[in-house]
This record gives structure tokens, sequence and C-alpha cells, in this order.
């Protein structure tokens, strides 16, 4: 289905509610964070590791290992948190070693706290800087998109086959329907009680907002906000971004009423993921981006968003241009648990995702994490036993 750019879908903007100098600051901010534009990158990812610049470098020692984060700030919110998360126990906290180091040294390893592994977020030049031995680069953040290069049906039957299933089984149960909200006081509402709350719900301390300063000026006035309704009540929101010059919708900000519990059981976040496909489709969008993720298959966000016939692409804006640089330095059994229970994606020379899983003679692959999605070219299984003995 060639493309054709579509009608301004929400033509007339809404009137802005700040003075013309905090609408500036606000959209600078944005575009710094989330512009496509190649040369914005470029400088971006150059002004995030210059020499004067001043990175963290921390040590994290929970459930029995260490690992040491250093270089892009992004990547102790994004990397680091899932690591501890991914290694605690029992709700223990992590103990970590924090120190702060220039932007030239944050690839010098002798400069960084010692650890069982070692990983350093930086860019896609400066990474293949560093050692080969026992490392890997991974992506900082990937993204899933749907291309609608077909017609709206075809799109919908990539989604997986279990997922269909689900939705026509939850649309026996309760009616839902999609629609639009463009009334300023319902974004308040949305803002407060679906989308902090669910944040709030879901990731209690670690939760990572957008002000509502910004979600107002630069998503809910030029952008899309949709409304999930189930048997005739408001359960959901879901807030986009619409370039119309791309022809892409983003996913940006999206929930369930007070992050309830029982909206997620009646499968409404699924809904109206399936349901906001359809409705791109049926309006002539050339491209909806569900935003991303971590490149560790074990984030549950992989998983859910790979469901929707997704393809998995570096994102667009300046984390496109960042990788990470993963060193395993011991052999512990709680670094071969580690690596066996959270399978990555690596970013090889030639550009093409592959999904790494490490197993040994007591640990199998973890097959219950998929990567079998598109943009994903293919596996690689690491034996621990033989990875430690080529050392």
């Amino acid at each position: 289905m060639p493309f054709a750019p579509v009608r301004n879908l929400v033509e007339p903007p809404l009137p802005s509610r700040l003075p013309l100098h905090d609408r500036l600051r606000l959209g600078a901010d944005y575009l710094w964070r989330n512009n496509g534009n190649p040369l914005l990158r470029q400088f971006r990812v150059r002004w995030d590791t210059r020499r004067w610049a001043t990175l963290p470098a921390i040590r994290s020692d929970v459930g029995g290992m260490s690992i040491t984060y250093a270089g892009l700030a992004e990547g102790q919110a994004y990397t680091l948190d899932f690591t501890e998360q991914r290694r605690a126990r029992n709700s223990v906290a992590a103990v970590r070693d924090s120190r702060r180091i220039a932007g030239r040294d944050h690839t010098r390893l002798e400069r960084l706290p010692d650890s069982d592994i070692t990983i350093v977020g930086t860019t896609a030049p400066n990474v293949r800087r560093l050692p080969g031995e026992s490392s890997f680069v991974l992506p900082m953040r990937i993204h899933f998109v749907v291309d609608f290069d077909e017609d709206v049906e075809a799109v919908l039957g990539r989604i997986a086959r279990g997922e269909r299933r689900n939705f026509r089984q939850r649309c026996r149960q309760h009616d839902w329907q999609l629609g639009i909200e463009r009334d300023p006081a319902w974004f308040e509402y949305f803002y407060d009680r679906i989308y902090r709350a669910t944040m709030s719900e879901r990731h209690g301390d670690r939760q990572r907002i957008e002000s509502k300063e910004s979600a107002y000026e630069c998503l809910f006035r030029n952008g899309i906000l949709f409304v999930l309704s189930m048997d005739g009540e408001r359960v959901g929101g879901h807030l986009c971004h619409w370039d119309q010059k791309t022809g892409v919708l983003t996913s940006r900000l999206l929930g369930v009423v007070d992050g309830a519990a029982e909206h997620y059981a009646a499968g409404a976040l699924k809904v109206m993921h399936f349901l906001l496909i359809r409705w791109v489709g049926e309006n002539g969008i050339r491209q909806l981006d569900f935003q991303g993720t971590e490149a560790f298959l074990s984030k549950g966000t992989y998983q859910l968003k790979r469901l929707f016939g997704t393809k998995v692409v570096l994102p667009p804006n300046h984390f496109g241009d960042k990788r990470l640089w993963l060193q395993v330095r011991r052999d512990t059994p709680e670094v071969r648990d580690f690596l066996v229970a959270n399978p990555f994606l690596v970013v090889p020379e030639d550009g093409e995702l592959e999904a790494v899983y490490f197993h040994d003679s007591d640990r199998p692959v973890c097959t219950s994490y998929k990567s079998d999605s598109p943009g994903v070219a293919g596996q690689r299984l690491i034996d621990l036993d033989e990875f430690f003995d080529e050392r």
C-alpha cells in the first residue's frame, strides 16, 4: 500500500496555556529528547559524551554479584535499574558505590570500579574502540514499530495468534470502544488519574514521567489522545505524538484508570493496542511506533510489544546512535545465572540485530523469552563453559 500523507488529524491545534518563553523552553527540551533530525541526533550524542561532561560510574552489588555501569547518564535509569531488578532477591536493595568521571574517561576501563560485569553506555563510534574480548555491543534502547505496507486486515493478521484469539474473547465479554478526546479538562483527568496513577502503580520510585506541562504543550495540543471505553465506561487512555510530515504516530503516554489491577485483568491495555493498530490502519498512517525498552529479552515490555506484529528497530532519536558495551569479567554461579536468565540483543558489525542466549551444562537456554520478530536477524547460542574456557 503506497504511502500518501493524510490530512492533519488534529487541526486546528488547541490553544496554549503558557507564556511564549515557557512554550519555547518545553518545545526545545522535547525536541532534544525525541527529535529524529540527523543533524540534531549527531550533535546530541557528541554533546552527551563531550570530554568535559561529568558522567556516572556506579558499582551495584545485589544478588551475590556486582555490575558496574559507567557513561551516558540515561543508562543509570534504564540499564542499571533494570539489572538491579533482575538480580534482587527478596526485595533486598542494591548497594551502590557511586562516583563521577569525566567524559574523556568513560571508556577508560582502569578508571571504572571493578566488578563481575562492566557495562559502558557510549556512542556507536566510541563503542568500537573498547576491547572485544568477552564483550558484546547492545543497543541502548530499541523501538517496536508497525508498518502499514498492506491493508489493515493483513497488518492485524501479523499479531500473535493467541492475542487475536484473546481479543475476540474479550470482545464477546465486553463492548470495547476507542475514541478521541480533545477536551483539555479530560486531559487533566487522563494525566492525573490514568497516566500518573499507572506509572506509580507499575514502577513506584523508579517511575520516569513526562511533566504535565510538557505532555500538554508538546503532545496533547498537536497530538491525539485516545480514550478506551469498556461497556460505556472510560477505563484507559493513550496519548500519542503525531508527525504529519513523516506519517508516523508515536505512542507516548498510556495507562488505565487509577492503575487498577482489575483493568489489567480485563485486558484493557492489550485491547487498546489492538484497537489502536486498527484505527491507524484505517486512517492512512504510514507507521505506528510503540516506542520501546531496554534490549533485554527478559524485560516484560519487550515480550508484550513483540506480540503485536511489531518490527524491532533502532530508535529514530538520539538513542539510535547510542550503545552499551557489556563485558563479562568473572565466572561465578551468579554471573552465569544472570546471563542465562537475561538474553539480549546485540548489534553486530553489519548492523543487523541479533539475539544472544546463554546456556551451560546445568542451565538450559531460556526459551521462554522469544526473539523471533521482524528486525531480529537471528539467534546466537553461547555455551558458557566454552565462553569462559576461551578467556
